[in-house]
């Protein structure tokens, strides 16, 4: 046998033995409205199959995953698959006019996806208006079959989905605010897996329970999937350890209190260290600056077997809503695995070193009450939306009038990004709009600083990348030091995630490998500024073979 036959051989052995260990997993999710009472107070909300939150999708790596939607509401649907890498599947990664046009009323659409090389929890949810608000569920990730977790197997594993719910309709709030100019109401209530914890003068508020037994531990499948909110969880008397962030492994980091802005996953061990007993499950909010934010607190039960209803309560207190230590120490404290098995390859050599300040800015709007609008921006640019889907018009070169390829790497202008709105030119205020692009070689290694503002007001922006995950070498208070900073970048064992909290007035360095070709979404995901405006979009070119490629979309794609 030739050297090339026995080559072929090998490529078509384990390429068998490969379709051997990975499945076909099939979902169908039909969008429905559904009847829900919350808050003493019933509205119809957008579901998948009924369900708030939906169901939740379980796979193993490298599984193939086909989801059949079918949208039967009034509303245009698309549905983004959070944290997945989307290797080459950017037409079903789901962010509506980036990769896709969305799913009109009656239309389908089939997503298709492998989950290579992941494991752990993530999300989905809807990517288009306000609908993720109800329209959302988990991703669980199990490893490949007869592969063992890096850390002792728990007992069983509880999926737990933070959210937020609106007595009035999610879609009319945004929709106020856009006519209005103003920000949009808050949320009246957070919810832990749908539901409110116990709420005075309504009694028909319930509370989940997780059923524990003494001596077993639990893997808690933990997602923030709130709108607008970056929230604490504590159990009443119990630490946890957490062992993954983001569906990638990390080293024990044991803790009485998590920390997690929207769309951020974390996996934690609970051990069961208690005879018996009722114990409270609380989450609440984080806000360190001026912004109002929903003040309520969800609550739920961890029951232990052979305790009844009416035993006692052990109860826990919540962080205080501006507790920026206690945020900072959990994120600070979070390290990548890096083992033998699942190593941390930080890129060292940088070919795109970007400086992106983001923030809120006023631009003029003849028809608002003010006859000025709210917006946000990145490097002064307020992204506007595409009426064409841009992966489709770079794909077909039809870009002319849709995009440009000159998003800016740093701001044009300049300033004291944090020093207040003293020290900020009245010019920064206004932004200019833009549907700009940055475009990146296949491959090119790439460095973002994410700075802070504190135009109009500082904020915490837990921002979110689309299409890879990356590396979080560093972050700081203040104005960011090209000099002293990147003296003390973490290049060893960097936590790797998908989406990040910048601090308020400060600043988050990250860094990823442009390996995946197509159009990749990066924007705050505080759904109120990805409204305003914070977001921009890479770019990825296609590689030389045909593997580094993007694929032609499929033929039920929807059209605009």
């Amino acid at each position: 046998m030739t050297y090339s036959c026995a080559r072929i051989f090998l490529l078509v052995f384990l390429s068998l033995l490969y379709l051997a260990e990975a499945n076909i997993r099939h979902y169908k999710f039909n969008v429905v409205m559904k009847n829900m009472t919350k808050l003493c107070s019933t509205k119809p909300i957008v579901t998948i199959n009924g369900k708030f939150p939906g169901p939740t999708l379980y796979a193993r790596e490298d599984d193939n995953v086909i989801v059949n939607l079918t949208n039967s509401v009034s509303y245009n649907v698309t549905i983004h698959w959070h944290g997945v890498k989307q290797l080459r599947t950017g037409w079903s990664d789901g962010p509506a006019y980036i990769t896709q046009c969305p799913v009109q009323p009656g239309g389908n659409f089939i997503y298709n996806f492998t989950l290579t090389g992941q494991r752990g929890t993530l999300l989905w949810h809807a990517h288009i208006s306000w609908l993720r608000a109800t329209v959302h569920g988990a991703i669980v990730i199990l490893p490949k079959r007869g592969v063992p977790y890096p850390f002792p197997r728990p007992h069983t594993d509880k999926v737990i989905v933070f959210g937020e719910w609106w007595k009035s309709d999610v879609e009319d709030v945004i929709k106020q605010s856009t006519q209005s100019g103003l920000p949009p109401n808050l949320s009246d209530a957070h919810t832990i897996n749908g539901l409110t914890g116990p709420i005075t003068g309504c009694n028909n508020s319930h509370g989940y329970t997780i059923h524990v037994e003494t001596g077993k531990s639990y893997l808690l499948r933990i997602i923030n999937a709130a709108v607008n909110d970056e929230l604490f969880f504590k159990i009443a008397q119990h630490n946890l350890t957490v062992v993954e962030v983001d569906a990638s492994y990390t080293k024990p980091y044991n803790t009485e209190t998590l920390f997690l802005g929207p769309g951020q996953t974390a996996n934690a061990v609970l051990t069961a260290n208690h005879p018996t007993g009722n114990f409270l499950m609380t989450i609440s909010p984080f806000m360190d600056t001026v912004v109002p934010v929903d003040n309520a607190t969800a609550t739920a039960f961890l029951r232990y077997k052979n305790t009844t209803t009416t035993d006692s309560l052990t109860m826990s207190n919540t962080p205080p809503i501006n507790a920026t230590s206690i945020a900072q120490n959990f994120s600070d404290s979070l390290r990548s695995l890096n083992s033998l098995k699942y190593p941390t390859n930080v890129p060292l050599k940088i070919d795109h070193s970007l400086f992106f300040a983001i923030g809120v800015g006023v631009n003029p709007c003849a028809t608002c009450i003010n006859g000025t609008k709210t917006i946000a921006d990145i490097n002064n640019v307020t992204f506007v939306m595409p009426a064409m889907a841009l992966l489709q018009a770079h794909y077909f070169n039809k870009s002319q009038g849709v995009f440009t390829n000159d998003f800016p790497g740093r701001p044009l202008t300049p300033f004291d990004y944090t020093g207040g709105n003293n020290s900020i030119p009245l010019s920064n205020l206004q932004t200019k709009n833009g549907t700009q692009v940055y475009r990146l070689e296949f491959n090119a290694t790439v460095q973002i600083v994410i700075q802070g503002t504190s135009v109009i007001a500082p904020e915490s922006h837990p921002t979110h990348l689309h299409g890879s995950n990356f590396f979080v070498v560093g972050k700081g208070l203040g104005n960011f030091d090209p000099l002293m900073d990147p003296k003390k970048f973490n290049l060893v064992d960097p936590v790797e995630r998908n989406t990040v909290s910048v601090p308020t007035a400060g600043w988050t360095a990250i860094r990823f490998i442009a390996d995946n070709p197509g159009v990749w979404f990066f924007h705050c995901h505080l759904e109120v500024h990805t409204s305003w405006g914070l977001k921009m979009a890479f770019l990825v070119e296609d590689g030389k073979y045909s593997n580094e490629k993007l694929p032609p979309p499929p033929s039920d794609l929807p059209k605009c």
